[in-house]
């Protein structure tokens, strides 16, 4: 399985998940395998801007699984949807933190209550 998550900068798992996945200069890419991170890469991201679905095309064509963002909007939401991939919003902290928080299954998504940037406290 492999996890996609917008960061702010590239040092691998200890880099901090970025604010909103649209405006992530860089997203990490984590392979699961056997409940372990298998393998990562960090690419930068191909766009300077982007239009509807250029993101989440982008990341369907790097084989993403689950993308995980601290917010994004409805309509990127519904574009993943559409692609198959599942969406965990409102999540903040470091990579390591959060892969092993979704490997364990106790990574809680926020709703979409908590809105465009995922500010609900109860999901950090």
């Amino acid at each position: 399985m492999r996890i996609a998550i917008p960061v702010k900068g590239n040092k691998g798992l200890e880099e901090e998940i970025e604010t909103h996945f649209g405006r992530a200069q860089y997203y990490i890419f984590v392979d699961i395998e056997d409940n372990q991170i298998k393998d990562y890469k960090t690419i930068e991201t191909p766009f300077l801007q982007h239009g509807p679905g250029d993101i989440p095309n982008w990341l369907n064509n790097n084989n993403a699984h689950v993308v995980i963002s601290r917010g994004m909007g409805r309509r990127a939401v519904d574009f993943f949807n559409e692609l198959g991939i599942k969406v965990f919003m409102g999540i903040n902290g470091k990579v390591r933190d959060i892969v092993d928080k979704f490997i364990n299954d106790n990574l809680v998504s926020a709703s979409w209550d908590c809105g465009k940037e995922g500010d609900c406290e109860e999901h950090s």
